[in-house]
This record gives structure tokens, sequence and C-alpha cells, in this order.
């Protein structure tokens, strides 16, 4: 029985974060888009695009491993993660 209301208590934990997770995400996608909008306007180089199909690229190769999952999440909470490819 202990273990039972175990499962049913992490099973809980897990949907709730999962949940507040993608609310965040969304969240984040929904402010970063005028950042992203003028990232975009602003790459006259066509910078932008060719660093997006390298990473495409890699993740066919390598696969999605749950760590990069992980990694890449942890990435989605930066406010200015539109900004990054502009080093």
């Amino acid at each position: 029985m202990q273990t039972l209301s175990f499962e049913i208590a992490t099973t809980f934990l897990d949907d709730a974060a999962a949940l507040a997770g993608g609310a965040i995400r969304i969240i984040i996608q929904i402010l970063n888009r005028p950042v992203e909008r003028l990232a975009n306007a602003c790459d006259v180089a066509g910078v932008l695009p060719r660093r997006h199909a390298f990473r495409q690229a890699l993740r066919q190769t390598f696969g999605a491993t749950r760590a990069n999952r992980r990694r890449s999440w942890r990435n989605c909470l930066l406010p200015l993660r539109g900004l990054r490819d502009l080093t």
C-alpha cells in the first residue's frame, strides 16, 4: 500500500513539473517573439539560418539523448536565447 501511494505521489509531481515547464516555455516564447523578430531583421549575413541548419544536422547525426533534451530545456529558460547566435 505504501509503494502505491509513493508511485501516485511521484507521478503527480512529475506531471506537475512537466506542466509547469511547458507553461514557462510558452510564456518565454511569447515574450521572446519581438526579440526574435529583431534578431532575424538584423541578420544581414544569413548567420541564423546556417546555425539552425548546422544544429539540425548535429541532432540527426547524434540523436537527441535525454541529457541533451534536459540541457535544451534549460536553454529555453534563458530570456535572451534568440541573441546567442549573434556572436
